[in-house]
């Protein structure tokens, strides 16, 4: 998963004057798509950069045409550096690969300088009461808070919305964990919609063995 801005910057403060390079990759792509340079991170904060040489990286609509800026789409790609496909996988490659293009599964955006952004996985989006909402978004707002170690953010069924917003958050300290806190913090920063309607703290996230967290096992948490 991506650096939020919040931890960006403060890796940039703590470790300064070592310089920060922020990249942007997939399996498929062997394995680099973008970066953004450290003269540019502080004018980019949160962007993934570029295109680096030899390759096409910009966001598409379904067709594959490319959107124009502020204008959210998949990020898709192209260049030598593409696989040709998942191996015995056809359905799986034929979905990956349309429109002579790599659609990455990212959600972003592209500013009016070229600059790239990831908004949230096609598959993490939630839908609450007719919004799309990306729980990227969320987690980003809720690590804000000193506080707050780490988080994931969900969606749960909802009988008037859809689907509702829930937080599952880790505290630094646990004498810390304020869930009010967290609401206020959201409250002040996102429209209403976007606001978790529920918060669950947790002493810590499921994750696979490469610190990926396990979104899935959250689904199964009944309270």
């Amino acid at each position: 998963g991506a650096m939020a801005p919040s931890i960006q910057k403060e890796v940039y403060e703590i470790f300064k004057p070592a310089k920060l390079f922020i990249m942007y990759g997939a399996t498929e792509a062997s394995a680099r798509l973008s970066f953004l340079s450290p003269d540019d991170l502080p004018k980019k904060w949160g962007s993934i950069g570029k295109a680096i040489p030899n390759v096409d990286l910009f966001v598409a609509d379904a067709h594959g045409n490319p959107l124009p800026a502020n204008k959210e789409g998949q990020i898709v790609a192209r260049g030598s550096n593409i696989m040709q496909g998942y191996w015995n996988d056809a359905e799986a490659t034929e979905n990956a690969l349309q429109n002579n293009l790599y659609y990455t599964g990212d959600i972003g955006k592209m500013d009016e300088d070229g600059f790239l952004y990831v908004i949230g996985r096609v598959k993490d989006m939630i839908k609450v009461g007719g919004e799309r909402v990306s729980a990227r978004e969320i987690e980003e707002i809720i690590l804000e808070l000193k506080e707050v170690q780490e988080t994931a953010v969900i969606g749960v069924q909802d009988d008037y919305l859809g689907e509702a917003i829930k937080a599952f958050v880790v505290f630094a300290d646990k004498k810390s964990a304020d869930p009010q806190a967290i609401k206020v913090h959201c409250k002040k920063k996102l429209p209403q919609y976007k606001n978790p309607k529920f918060i669950e703290i947790l002493d810590s996230l499921p994750k696979n063995e490469s610190g990926k967290i396990l979104k899935q096992k959250l689904h199964q948490i009944k309270k």
